[in-house]
């Protein structure tokens, strides 16, 4: 049955949420866990469709989740026994006694998303103390994704390509780095970008993107992206500062596609003027990379043999120091993309992941180069069952004049 109301709870339809539920309850199952509670807004937008206030309760031993919500109060759900409205998590125990489920086995919880506090809290109502890890096979689930998911993907990869291509004439003479990235934020959020900018991880955080030029793409960040940026303010120290695009300078664009809950990551590189020959020549071998690494992508294969791959083409091309930063280098190539723009796979030489069909990878190698700037595209790749991965981001590599 697909979902013909609006406020249903599950928005994905039976169809979809079974092929996702499936996925997840084997691997639970192979790491030992047979009950969960999910409580990240990220997941419950994964097994749901929809973010709300409160809990989805998934063992493997039943066909169904179980819904337990504070917030908003309006859900429905055809079958009762599904859905609960509760006022504090203290409840769910009972109410899942009351239909004749047994929580007597280990509570798992997503203790790489919820505080010590909360994980405490919740495995206290179930009696127990925070022992089981949910997070591992969500991560793992939602790293292969569905059809559908996929069509998200590619349907984002659309509108961000499509405001990529307008970026030129956003463009003034005299613009800063931070006027420029507004502008693009308009643009964005006119063809329907959300806006939101979804990352993993509690020290993780950005605002719709970055855009760099001149020096500043030399600043490091205290975050995990690829590139950095001092920011505009030491609370959010990471990209525009407020540096005055100049004639020939490199500007990097890496902003924000998520038009639908699934995001698309894509960096193409501007120029007022014309672009120096270190510019052209380390945007080139971007681009050269990111095509190598799609050619490579198929099931089995390793994520870390793709990074070896990345880095010996910078070697071969003597660009390896300034490979992915200069002052401060990150220690991967790319990364899963999806719900939250940091998801597994990881393109890392120490990576254990390898690759599946359904993955969602974006491939940035970029470069820093003292006196140059930022250089660099990212595109977001599809993996299918063969050698070959689908672009879903397909707006021109070059680096484009913005006159």
């Amino acid at each position: 049955m697909e979902p013909a109301d609006k406020y249903h709870i599950n928005l994905l339809g039976d169809a979809e949420q079974a092929l996702r539920l499936t996925r997840l309850k084997e691997l639970m199952r192979q790491a030992g866990i047979r009950q969960g509670l999910v409580r990240n807004n990220a997941n419950i937008y994964y097994l749901t469709g929809r973010v709300f206030r409160g809990y989805v309760y998934v063992n493997t031993e039943l066909d169904s989740p179980r819904y337990f919500v504070r917030q908003p109060n309006h859900l429905i759900s055809p079958d009762h026994s599904l859905l609960h409205r509760i006022r504090k998590p203290e409840e769910i125990p009972g109410l899942l006694a009351q239909g004749g489920i047994d929580t007597s086995a280990p509570i798992a919880l997503e203790l790489d998303a919820v505080n010590y506090a909360e994980a405490c809290r919740l495995a206290a109502a179930f009696g127990q103390t925070p022992e089981q890890n949910l997070s591992g096979a969500l991560r793992q689930s939602r790293a292969v994704k569905t059809e559908r998911e996929l069509q998200m993907v590619r349907e984002s990869g659309i509108k961000q390509t499509l405001v990529y291509e307008r970026i030129p004439h956003l463009f003034r003479e005299g613009m800063t780095d931070l006027e420029f990235q507004i502008e693009i934020e308009r643009a964005l959020r006119l063809e329907g970008c959300l806006g939101q900018f979804r990352v993993g991880g509690s020290d993780m955080e950005i605002f719709m993107g970055n855009i760099l030029t001149g020096e500043n793409g030399d600043t490091p960040s205290p975050y995990d992206f690829a590139m950095g940026g001092e920011g505009q303010d030491p609370s959010l120290p990471v990209g525009a500062n407020g540096t005055v695009i100049r004639p020939d300078k490199p500007v990097m664009v890496d902003m924000n596609g998520n038009f639908n809950g699934y995001m698309t990551d894509m960096t193409r590189m501007y120029v007022s003027g014309t672009p120096t020959e270190a510019a052209d020549k380390a945007n080139r071998l971007s681009a050269d990379i990111c095509a190598a690494l799609a050619a490579m992508m198929a099931p089995g294969v390793k994520a870390a043999d793709l990074y070896n791959k990345a880095l010996a083409m910078a070697t071969e091309a003597g660009m390896a120091e300034y490979f992915m930063g200069h002052r401060s280098h990150a220690g991967f190539v790319g990364h899963g993309v999806g719900i939250e723009i940091n998801e597994s796979p990881v393109l890392a030489p120490r990576s254990r992941d390898v690759l599946q069909a359904g993955n969602v990878i974006a491939v940035e190698p970029k470069f820093v180069i003292p006196g140059v700037g930022a250089v660099g595209i990212e595109n977001t790749y599809i993996v299918h069952d063969h050698a070959g991965a689908e672009a879903a981001t397909k707006a021109p590599e070059t680096i484009t004049r913005l006159d």
